[in-house]
């Protein structure tokens, strides 16, 4: 499957006066290499940027200290290519004409640009970085003419604001136990709640009238109707909440979700996270209230919000990219 793309992006990229890719679409930098053109690495987490300052982000909510924290980037670039390396070295032969190579993030023996689309007001850039990382801001979508249900808007318009709960993507061993958690925490702490069920993180039946449940909606929509948010901690679904100016809960699963759980701390926008597997009612109810009643907190995630929202990420990342390309 993975040869296949690497063909599918060849054809698709063969007349390419520059390449913008995830690590994930591998054949990226190889086209560049190819067609002689410039390329630019872009993702929403700091992961292939070393830095002293904390660990890989992928590995989580981790800080080994200084060298060890850079140490974990080298690591983790490293096992991003190591299980593909024969394959990417067999392509590259076979399909570009080109001689194996080191497999690193280099493009004619200089680090590839990186974009990362997220707020130096939620990570500031640290020291250490060179030249080659560019933070630029979320990338946004614009705005959509989408319109609630009619029964969404009718709850919304019904009390006062409630809770939004949703894991995204991420799926539960048991869901039904995960739903019946939210909602007593909501009831114990006396709040509305919207739940997204999401890809089958909450699998909610009957509900009780202080709460309403919904597949999806834009969050961009969504989340400035909503008193605060509880969220699995994705890239992108923590900066929706944060740019509504929302106080944010995040009960991570895995991956870079601790990381920005951690940082919605530190920041004093939300409590302290909640691992998904040490989320129950008390923990869940006590957060709920702090994220209503701490004005502070309230008013830290005010304040972050009116900034990201003057960042427009897309044209800053745009102009770095025109700068490379002269």
């Amino acid at each position: 499957m993975l040869r296949n793309m690497l063909d599918d992006a060849w054809e698709a990229a063969r007349d390419s006066d520059a390449i913008i890719y995830h690590p994930k679409a591998m054949a990226g930098q190889h086209i560049a290499e190819t067609l002689g053109v410039p390329c630019f690495l872009a993702m929403v987490l700091p992961a292939l940027s070393p830095t002293r300052v904390f660990a890989n982000p992928v590995l989580g909510d981790r800080n080994y200290g200084g060298w060890l924290n850079k140490m974990s980037y080298t690591l983790m670039i490293k096992a991003m290519f190591l299980p593909y390396s024969k394959m990417l070295n067999q392509w590259r032969a076979e399909k570009l004409g080109l001689p194996p190579s080191k497999l690193d993030l280099t493009l004619r023996g200089r680090p590839i640009p990186k974009l990362y689309g997220y707020s130096q007001f939620v990570l500031p850039n640290p020291p250490d970085w060179d030249d080659s990382t560019h933070v630029t801001g979320y990338w946004w979508l614009p705005p959509t003419d989408w319109q609630p249900p009619l029964e969404l808007q009718t709850f919304l318009d019904s009390g006062p604001p409630p809770i939004y709960v949703g894991f995204g993507s991420m799926t539960s061993q048991n869901p039904e136990q995960l739903t019946r958690i939210v909602l007593q925490a909501a009831e114990k702490s006396g709040q509305r709640i919207l739940l997204a069920t999401g890809w089958g993180g909450l699998a909610p039946t009957k509900l009780p009238s202080y709460a309403y449940a919904l597949q999806s909606a834009p969050h961009d929509w969504l989340f400035p109707r909503c008193a605060a948010v509880v969220h699995h901690g994705g890239a992108g679904t923590t900066a929706a909440g944060l740019r509504a100016g929302r106080p944010t809960l995040v009960c991570p699963f895995f991956g870079d979700q601790p990381f920005w759980g951690r940082r919605v701390y530190e920041l004093g926008v939300g409590p302290r996270p909640i691992p998904q597997k040490k989320l129950n009612v008390e923990n869940l109810s006590r957060a709920m209230r702090q994220m209503i009643s701490d004005e502070t907190m309230r008013q830290k995630a005010q304040d972050l919000g009116e900034k990201l929202r003057t960042e427009d990420g897309v044209t800053k990342a745009v102009e770095i990219i025109m700068s490379y390309l002269g």
